[in-house]
């Protein structure tokens, strides 16, 4: 991919977290210190057990270095703006997966470089590999800054001084980020499309392995934190619903050539909104039971 071609790609992209963010206030991050506990637990599961799991998974299942890569890279990735539509879905928590949207994105800036470079260097299989596409720390840095924190804070600052403008455009906006994505999705397996038809089915398992493991983690970790069920679903969509987008923007700009990284990425991003769907259908279709039972029991007493 060109370098011009690299740029527009990036530029996209962080247009698209700009008009995903026109919705986030000041009140969200507020929100995190009034209320601390579940934001906390969805930054442990997302920034430590995630990433730590998956390590340890491609380790002990000897995972080719190209996939695990891949694997590692998404794992260490903020949660997707998407978590938020699908936890409205099913009916549980939307402040606290707006508040925890927004606080991962910024750690983000941190911690997925230096969770990719710790787990990476971590597992025996992907050292070498991860030594040969290294580059400086702080040119990742800037990347997830200039596509992801900076046009959150933007999106922030014109959300708060236009309103009217962001609650007409949001919506656009979420189209068109699900619109962009896909192209990215396309892009990386029209480059590589051999090696994704090569490996397509290996894939597909793990990364339906990997995202159903991305959903326990953050269940079981809300469970722990003995939250309620509102912020446990909040802090479950979150951790499942990865901004794989991301992955691939830093693949596209970094590491063109590493192909099974990219169809890695590019699978997860098509299954995770499968799944996160599904789940946040059984949720509200449960919710409704739960309804239903509750307004017979008004009604028969």
């Amino acid at each position: 991919m060109s370098p011009a071609a690299l740029v527009a790609l990036n530029a996209v992209l962080a247009f698209m977290m700009f008009g995903v963010s026109l919705g986030l206030r000041k009140a969200d991050f507020a929100r995190v210190f009034r209320r601390p506990v579940a934001p906390l637990t969805g930054l442990v599961a997302q920034f430590l057990l995630l990433p730590a799991i998956t390590c340890l998974a491609t380790w002990a299942l000897n995972i080719s270095p190209g996939l695990a890569l891949g694997m590692i890279l998404v794992s260490c990735c903020p949660g997707g703006t998407f978590s938020n539509v699908m936890t409205w879905i099913g009916r549980a928590n939307v402040a606290t997966s707006v508040s925890m949207t927004a606080v991962s994105s910024v750690a983000a800036v941190v911690m997925t470089p230096f969770n990719f470079a710790l787990y990476g260097s971590l597992n025996p299989h992907t050292r070498e590999a991860l030594q040969a596409i290294a580059l400086p720390a702080e040119n990742m840095v800037m990347m997830v800054v200039l596509v992801l924190a900076l046009p959150m804070a933007l999106g922030m600052i014109a959300g708060a001084r236009w309103p009217r403008f962001a609650a007409r455009s949001e919506p656009f906006f979420r189209a068109a980020s699900l619109l962009v994505f896909l192209l990215f999705v396309v892009i990386s397996f029209s480059k590589h499309w051999h090696t994704a038809l090569q490996i397509a089915g290996a894939v597909l398992v793990l990364v339906v392995a990997h995202n159903a493991i991305a959903f326990l983690i953050g269940d079981l970790a809300s469970r722990a934190a003995r939250l309620p069920q509102g912020d446990r679903r909040a802090v479950t969509m979150e951790v499942g619903i990865q901004n794989s987008g991301l992955a691939l923007a830093i693949l596209f700009t970094f590491y063109p050539e590493a192909g099974e990284m990219l169809v890695i990425a590019g699978f997860w991003g098509v299954w995770h909104l499968i799944s996160g769907l599904c789940l946040a259908g059984c949720w509200n279709l449960s919710q409704r039971r739960v309804a239903v039972r509750v307004n017979a029991g008004e009604y028969s007493g």
